[in-house]
């Protein structure tokens, strides 16, 4: 058993699928079946049920790769703590954030300060995609609006801040300031696709307010709901921010109930960062708290 026989396992666990595990790894799948079978007979019991052409992660495959996740986690973050000190590493960030334009208010900043600071950012529309990320770490952090809620992951609240409804100018509520989110039941919404954590939250509110929203367009970019409200084709939510840039669209408060979400930066408890991610961290939490 080996190093490389461990990683060879940890990807057919994850894939359950041994053609596409060789693809990935770039073997031929004759020697990872050889492989995992030689594992399976150093440990003398068979991790996998395999049924025809098919593979299931069984019982002790599953108390396995729990181990083996640990162990190559842990080697992994080994490696960059001795590369930090050894002057090796590039000082690197990688994080996942359901929508991008809440990002250059703290980046802009952020990079005049520390320029050599390369960044790996990528956009994960549901808090389950960003947790995964962040497990297979493939991200050091990410942003989301609730509470992860795990011992093993530590969330910092940053910002609350208030969703509004948003109508265009002709609307019948254009002269409202304040609504009850029940005065719009009957409306047609615009919004983003099912899986959305922000979709979710929404979902949530009017759950709260007793009725299901109609849904006429729903979409994956969120830049795009705006223009689509102003066309007059639906209403939408918003968070309060939005005002900002569009001006010409009428935000209405929402008395009840409480619409508001809370921002938190989120990222694995013990797990070795760089530098450059824990100058970082250090930063967006400082930035939100002035």
């Amino acid at each position: 058993m080996d190093l490389l026989h461990l990683k060879y396992f940890q990807s057919v666990a994850r894939t359950e699928h041994m053609t596409q595990s060789a693809r990935e790894l770039h073997i031929a799948q004759p020697a990872l079946s050889m492989t995992i079978s030689k594992l399976e007979g150093d440990l003398g019991v068979a991790l996998f049920d395999r049924v025809g052409r098919q593979i299931r992660l069984n019982e002790y495959g599953r108390a396995y790769l729990t181990r083996v996740d640990i162990a190559l986690a842990s080697l992994e973050e080994g490696r960059r703590e001795v590369a930090q000190l050894a002057g090796l590493e590039k000082g690197g960030v990688s994080l996942a954030v359901t929508t991008l334009n809440r990002l250059s208010e703290v980046l802009s900043p952020y990079l005049v300060q520390y320029p050599n600071v390369n960044f790996k950012i990528t956009q994960a529309s549901s808090e389950k995609d960003k947790l995964q990320l962040l497990e297979l770490q493939e991200i050091d952090f990410f942003l989301t609006t609730a509470s992860i809620g795990r011992a093993d992951i530590i969330d910092v609240p940053l910002v609350t801040e208030e969703i509004m409804i948003v109508v265009p100018s002709t609307h019948r509520l254009a002269g409202s300031k304040r609504i009850s989110l029940s005065e719009v039941a009957q409306e047609d919404f615009i919004s983003l696709k099912k899986g959305n954590s922000f979709r979710d939250l929404i979902e949530m509110f009017c759950k709260q307010a007793n009725f299901t929203p109609r849904m006429v367009c729903e979409g994956d970019e969120p830049a795009a709901i705006p223009g689509l409200v102003r066309t007059g084709l639906g209403i939408a939510f918003l968070p309060a921010a939005a005002h900002r840039e569009h001006p010409s669209l009428t935000f209405l408060h929402i008395e009840e109930p409480a619409c508001q979400w809370t921002l938190h930066l989120a990222w694995m408890k013990d797990r070795y960062l760089s530098l450059a991610a824990r100058t970082f961290r250090d930063y967006v939490i400082e930035h939100f708290r002035i």
